[in-house]
């Protein structure tokens, strides 16, 4: 059964309180006349950082689509920095840019920023991460990010055939960084669904790193997805609770960074893909974590394809430049305290081992050659 119902409470715990908002586009009337009001094609496209695969591969990906279509656009990297982010957003706008899409390092800072660049008339489109505290973000485009979480809580329920086992099963949960507004709702999905087991006994977190409720994820969250932090996170882990024979069955760990780190320890510690290898769940689809899957050493990861999160980035500029109606498919869930931003929302999937050449390699996101098929 669908756990979806719970993103209300969700949203409502951390501020983000559902709520209904009717909206023109940003340049137009609101009534679809459209192109009396277009706007110039010159996009500023903030990033936070070049450490992880993800971010390099959405950044190229629509400065591409938007060159082939003629539009002037600087896209710039902020090395996890909010200050860096900060400033490349004001030479972005102080260059000439008329529309801005970002992917917040922090969503809490960019408020003062983004109400200068409005200021001007620049449209801001949040970028798979929403920005919160501030009426400048005019549009919200994502992944289900609660539907993430969802996914490899759901996976690991299936897995472990939690419903019926008699268990228990020792799992070491991880959370993403504090300040990214998505690690929220990925642990969330997850845990809405691991919670009962853990509290039922069937599921034991012998590191006691277990939060108490979905408000608490921050306990263990990895700022900045370090894939180095998280390996001594499980090191210390490893290290403390399982000196006496005990085994980790399974890790939650919420993108595929963590999880790299999290399988080095793991390794190190003289666990073997196919004797003693827990469960490890991911996200992202990223090469390392899909070699990784294909070596038995990651179960899963939930692949974003961030190309058509890309492509409908794409669109909404598109529809921006020409005044025209931008799409949008939930007017509800995204409160950023200040309003609810009009979102689109695209479909996350899980891909285990036999769907990687099926669905990674046939749609061509990665090539066989580069994940040793």
């Amino acid at each position: 059964m669908s756990k979806r119902k719970n993103v209300p409470a969700l949203l409502a715990a951390f501020g983000l309180a559902a709520g209904l908002a009717a909206c023109a586009p940003a340049g137009t009337t609101g009534d679809g006349e459209g192109d009396s009001n277009a706007v110039e094609c010159n996009v500023g496209i903030s990033m936070p950082t070049r450490s992880l695969e993800r971010w390099i591969n959405d950044g190229e990906g629509l400065k591409e689509k938007l060159e082939a279509q003629d539009c002037t656009v600087d896209l710039q990297y902020a090395d996890d920095k909010t200050d860096q982010q900060i400033s490349q957003i004001q030479n972005q706008v102080a260059g000439g840019a008329k529309i801005l899409v970002v992917a917040a390092i922090d969503g809490e800072t960019l408020g003062p920023v983004l109400e200068d660049a409005k200021s001007q008339d620049v449209t801001v489109i949040a970028y798979d991460r929403l920005i919160n505290g501030t009426d400048a973000v005019d549009y919200y485009a994502t992944f289900d990010n609660y539907q993430v979480g969802q996914l490899q809580g759901e996976f690991i329920e299936e897995q472990l055939d939690l419903a019926n086992a008699e268990g228990p099963f020792n799992l070491e949960p991880f959370a993403g960084s504090p300040d990214d507004n998505n690690a929220a709702f990925f642990f969330a999905g997850a845990w809405d669904v691991l919670l009962p087991y853990v509290e039922s006994g069937k599921l034991v977190v012998p590191s006691g790193k277990s939060p108490a409720s979905n408000a608490d994820w921050t306990s263990i969250g990895i700022l900045g997805w370090g894939s180095a932090d998280a390996q001594a996170e499980m090191d210390n882990r490893l290290q403390s609770f399982y000196t006496g024979g005990d085994k980790v069955d399974v890790v939650l760990s919420p993108n595929d960074s963590l999880a790299l780190g999290i399988e080095q320890s793991l390794s190190s510690a003289g666990y073997a893909p196919g004797t003693d290898w827990p469960l490890i769940t991911g996200q992202d689809g990223d090469v390392a974590n899909i070699k990784a899957i294909l070596a038995d050493q990651q179960s899963m990861t939930v692949w974003k394809d961030t190309r058509e999160l890309g492509s409908q980035v794409d669109k909404m500029i598109q529809q921006i430049v020409a005044g025209e109606e931008v799409d949008v498919n939930d007017t509800e869930s995204y409160d950023n305290k200040v309003k609810v931003v009009p979102t689109y929302i695209l479909e996350p999937q899980v891909v285990v081992k036999d769907q990687v050449e099926p669905v990674l390699v046939e749609s061509g996101f990665v090539e066989a050659s580069d994940i040793g098929l």
